[in-house]
């Protein structure tokens, strides 16, 4: 009896999994582009450009005066506390080896079931403060792609007498003075994109909803270069390019491979630098050494910024070996 159950679900097992190879025969397979085609985002005409409007703007216009950095920080408007904490630390109006730099916060408007408490509380800073860029879309983590082209489009529209600007996250530390450092350095800048480079990054096909892509929305086996949306310097010359291009690019889910899409077509390299402790895509511990000699570091809290800002500038004359 026992040798005759065994042989009866033998069979069992055997015919489904007969019938699951047959199914997994007849689905048919993703297409993927083996050849980076990256012409299949681009259209010839401007198709794509979208004309949402400015709610909110900056105090003092781009155009009034003659910042050598304008960083832009993409930020919630539930996030109150992490401004708060940039307008105090790193974000606060400073001129390093004689240039200056300025930093604006960029948000959406809200749902209507967001707090009406929060939205009056952005337009109080705004009064106040003189730093939020607000656009009339909904602001998502699914509409970062239209808070880049924002970004552009306001760098483009109101601030091309900058030399550069850079996008920033609101969880990111950084340090301004090593940035403007770091920039005056440079020998060749107009056509310069450069923060973490992601070079060889492929899509991720898995579970994870956050990070996954199918085949429809991106056929290709491999990104297109481009750097990570923790912190990024663009040259205002590049900037204008850009913006420009992204009419004719069909917007893609992730911000920082989108800009690397629009880099595809322009033919522009990302620009990797020799050092490559400047930037930090995960939260590093503080260390007086580290923190002076970095540009950007992502994933810190808002008190994580105040303390480390403070540090910076407590222990000034520490010497590093």
């Amino acid at each position: 009896m026992a040798q005759k159950c065994f042989f009866c679900c033998f069979l069992v097992l055997a015919g489904l999994s007969t019938t699951i190879f047959i199914w997994f025969l007849v689905q048919p397979f993703p297409t993927v582009i083996k050849s980076e085609y990256w012409m299949y985002f681009y259209e010839y005409e401007p198709v794509y450009r979208k004309n949402f409007t400015f709610t909110l703007r900056e105090h003092v216009k781009c155009e009034d005066r003659n910042p050598f950095v304008v960083i832009l920080v993409f930020s919630r408007l539930s996030e109150v506390k992490a401004r708060q904490a940039i307008r105090s630390t790193w974000g606060s109006n400073r001129t390093w080896w004689g240039q200056e730099v300025v930093t604006f916060f960029l948000v959406g408007r809200g749902t209507e079931a967001e707090d009406r408490t929060t939205l009056s509380i952005v337009e109080d800073e705004s009064h106040s403060y003189g730093d939020i860029i607000r656009q009339d879309f909904l602001d998502t983590y699914g509409n970062l792609t239209l808070k880049t082209i924002m970004a552009f489009q306001w760098a483009s529209e109101f601030c091309s007498n900058t030399k550069y600007i850079m996008k920033a996250d609101s969880d990111v530390f950084i340090n301004t003075g090593n940035l403007v450092r770091f920039l005056l350095s440079l020998s060749s800048t107009e056509n310069l994109i450069t923060g973490f480079p992601f070079l060889d990054n492929k899509p991720q096909r898995g579970p994870s909803e956050k990070v996954h892509i199918s085949y429809e929305e991106y056929p290709f086996n491999v990104y297109p270069p481009y750097c990570t949306g923790l912190g990024y310097v663009v040259s205002i010359k590049l900037a204008l390019r850009i913006y420009e291009t992204m009419g004719q690019i069909k917007p893609f889910k992730f911000e920082d491979v989108y800009v690397g899409l629009c880099l595809q077509k322009l033919r522009v390299k990302v620009y990797v630098p020799e050092d490559t402790e400047l930037f930090f895509l995960d939260k590093i511990k503080f260390n007086i050494c580290k923190y002076r000699h970095l540009i950007a570091v992502h994933g810190l809290s808002s008190s994580e910024i105040i303390k480390f800002w403070q540090n910076l500038n407590k222990y000034f004359m520490f010497v590093c070996k």
